[in-house]
């Protein structure tokens, strides 16, 4: 039986490839063109600002949308065809795989943040050094990670307490992805280095090939051979590599908007060291925000199975929520970069308003959603009624941070946009491990306490969020007033 995110899924995969593709295809250089010849008309210095932000988001949504149900197919297609151990490896499995991407797309952060600067400042020669040093660096830090992550997979499996059953099967499947790592490095450098030139139709493009080649090859390698989370691993590794070949061919075909040659392709100090300073903050904090997410689960799991089971639905929907803010955060970093750039902080402070608004405007009709229908939207992922009204129970709570995270959300893209990567870092660090963690643990030790109380955890660590960004907004606001070098 399919779940509606897949169905989701399916739907959004088959009509890009059943209709726009084949139309597009029919000349391969209007194809192209379409997805790739818009890379500096979708110059952010300059134009109406809203109008701008706003089609450089949509396909940063849709291209979040289709990754946040990418992995949905793998459990769908194992759980359908092969058995429990399976499906216990693929989800214990492609936790660590999600880890270790979310730590990658940090790093990549560096990479939009300083290219888009250097678009913005018009020094094409630096930006063909970024985009030169960002390859060589990644390439490096892929085949590391692709070693070791193959090396270590039984360890990481025993780590993550896979169930002896499934043990070996989920050791093999971290072995077969993290022998692919190497692609998902690629594949999301590929979309920071393209969303950094103001194109997001061309990783929206990656993305739905990357989704349709998993789709077949679940179904030929899993639903017809029958090799199960094997068979899952090495369909995943392939879609992205089928990517990465195909963002290779569009570029060797169309070239890039400034003139860039093998000269470029070289680990530059300057340029690496930028890369690392902008994206290593965003990395680590993924990194611990995947560990404390960890944590909450582990404490919420002593309240018993339905609670567990009512979190983890919770989760799951409100990571399919958060995409909108997501993609607002992901567009104002590009827009910001490129203004920041170019000396147009004024410009880019509007986009922050902009954005903050819309965020919160679709975070209110998200409010309402889970507040009053919380069970209801669990019903897609169980049946299980005791289960759905935890979810809901949960939600009520919950439900609050969809209209305050689009503002800490927003601010986070304008700070990334600046530059200020670390400080974006420690306050997402600081309200995490200073409030959520800490109130989700004291909460749960009260007697008689419910999820719903639990639940407000969450939005309290946005409002502490809102608080330091605010403060640091207004910090650097006087320090300009004032005549002192602007800090942003």
């Amino acid at each position: 039986m399919l779940y509606y995110s897949d169905r989701i899924t399916l739907f959004i995969g088959g009509y890009i490839f059943a209709n726009i593709i084949p139309d597009k295809m029919a000349d391969a250089s209007a194809f192209l063109s379409f997805f790739y010849g818009g890379v500096m008309e979708n110059s952010f210095t300059q134009g109406k600002i809203y109008t701008t932000l706003i089609a450089f988001a949509f396909p940063v949504f849709i291209a979040m949308l289709l990754q946040a149900l990418y992995g949905t197919v793998d459990l769908l297609v194992v759980g359908r065809f092969g058995d429990a151990t399976g499906v216990s490896a693929v989800s214990t499995g492609s936790q660590i795989m999600q880890m270790i991407t979310g730590i990658v797309t940090g790093l990549t952060m560096g990479t939009t943040v300083l290219l888009g600067q250097r678009i913005g400042q018009k020094d094409e020669e630096s930006a063909a050094r970024t985009i030169g040093s960002a390859f060589c660096f990644f390439i490096v830090l892929g085949i590391a990670m692709s070693i070791i992550t193959a090396v270590l997979s039984r360890q990481m499996a025993y780590a993550m307490q896979a169930p002896e059953k499934a043990f070996d099967k989920t050791a093999q499947y971290v072995a077969i992805c993290g022998g692919g790592t190497v692609f998902t490095v690629l594949f999301n450098a590929a979309g920071g280095v393209f969303r950094g030139m103001g194109n997001s139709k061309l990783p929206l493009l990656l993305v739905a090939v990357a989704c349709f080649v998993n789709i077949i090859g679940d179904i030929i390698l899993v639903g017809i051979f029958g090799l199960d989370a094997a068979g899952a691993a090495i369909t995943t590794v392939s879609a992205q590599a089928i990517s990465v070949i195909a963002a290779f061919y569009i570029v060797v075909k169309k070239g890039f908007p400034f003139a860039f040659c093998k000269r470029h392709i070289r680990l530059f100090r300057s340029e690496t060291l930028l890369i690392l300073k902008f994206g290593l903050p965003i990395a680590a904090q993924e990194a611990l925000t995947g560990l404390s997410f960890l944590v909450i689960i582990a404490i919420l799991n002593g309240f018993g199975l339905i609670a567990s089971a009512g979190v983890g639905v919770a989760e799951k929907i409100c990571a399919l929520i958060f995409i909108f803010p997501s993609s607002f955060m992901s567009a104002l970093s590009a827009f910001t970069a490129q203004n920041i750039g170019a000396g147009k902080k004024e410009r880019a402070k509007k986009a922050l308003m902009y954005s903050a608004a819309s965020a919160v405007s679709i975070g209110i009709l998200m409010f309402m959603a889970t507040f009053f229908s919380g069970a209801r939207l669990a019903s897609v992922f169980t049946s299980d009624t005791q289960v759905m009204a935890a979810c809901g129970s949960y939600l009520k709570a919950y439900s609050i941070d969809c209209i305050i995270v689009g503002i800490v959300f927003s601010m986070m893209g304008y700070f990334n946009g600046c530059g200020k990567t670390l400080f974006v870092a420690l306050q997402g660090i600081a309200s995490t491990f200073l409030v959520r963690i800490p109130v989700s643990y004291f909460m749960s030790k009260i007697e008689g306490v419910s999820l719903f109380q639990i639940g407000f955890a969450t939005p309290l660590a946005s409002v502490f969020s809102v608080i330091l960004c605010c403060s640091y907004y207004m910090w650097n606001e006087k320090g300009c007033r004032n005549n002192v070098l602007c800090r942003c």
